[in-house]
């Protein structure tokens, strides 16, 4: 499938996200190629429908900038209480819609508007979907101070931890932080691992993201739609 056909199969997964968001809601918005085609339907249905949001919060920077281009303003996520609906992306994508996401390095942030979500909404291609989560190395946000003592545990754990790099130096996000990538594949047990990530001292967040998701949209490579809900 050339790219022409690929971009169009997002924006029909992109418009029919942007169909569910009412005027008078709090949106989460995340990040992507296929999210920003998202972004684009809803400054669309802005100018032809009116649509007026309550509140915006998104998960990245170049989000923010195209939602405000077209006239959004956006908020932060400590300015709202829950958003009613969040769109985001996944870096993969299980078959009972557990994900791992964080590919990008906004994992932190993620996971704090999907917690803080009523109802979250993922838009991907099929080359997001596998039927275990695997396929993609698992980000774990550490704080520097004890960031080599997680990485030689999670060597010890067989979980493969591999330094994210920005160039020669390490990747550091956005709340100042390092990544380390567990290249553990397939994850065997997803909430038996998450579990462990969340007890140990260090971790910031991961990019499990387990029991969150509530309804999937796909774009197929044969041109069809799928919808699949938990």
């Amino acid at each position: 499938m050339d790219k022409t056909e690929q971009d169009r199969l997002k924006k029909e997964v992109a418009e029919k996200a942007a169909d569910m968001v009412k005027s008078g809601m709090i949106l989460g918005v995340g990040t992507g190629s296929t999210v920003a085609f998202f972004i684009d339907a809803l400054g669309k249905r802005k100018d032809e429908d009116g649509l007026k949001l309550k509140a915006i919060v998104t998960t990245s920077n170049r989000s923010k900038k195209q939602l405000e281009g077209l006239g959004f303003k956006v908020s932060e996520l400590a300015d709202i209480d829950q958003a009613d609906l969040t769109v985001d992306g996944s870096d993969r994508v299980a078959d009972n819609l557990d994900g791992i996401k964080g590919g990008g390095g906004a994992l932190t942030l993620e996971k704090n508007v999907a917690i803080n979500s009523k109802k979250i909404v993922w838009i991907v291609d099929e080359s997001k979907l596998v039927h275990r989560l695997s396929g993609f190395p698992l980000p774990v946000e550490v704080l520097p101070i004890s960031c080599e003592q997680n990485f030689r545990r999670f060597e010890q754990e067989g979980l493969k931890p591999q330094w994210r790099m920005d160039g020669d130096k390490r990747y550091i996000t956005h709340y100042g932080n390092y990544i380390i990538d567990l290249a553990v594949d397939p994850i065997p047990a997803p909430h038996g691992l998450a579990d462990y990530l969340d007890h140990t001292v260090g971790v910031v967040e991961h990019g499990l993201f387990l029991d969150m998701c509530d309804e999937v949209i796909i774009a197929h490579s044969d041109g069809t739609i799928e919808d699949k809900k938990r």
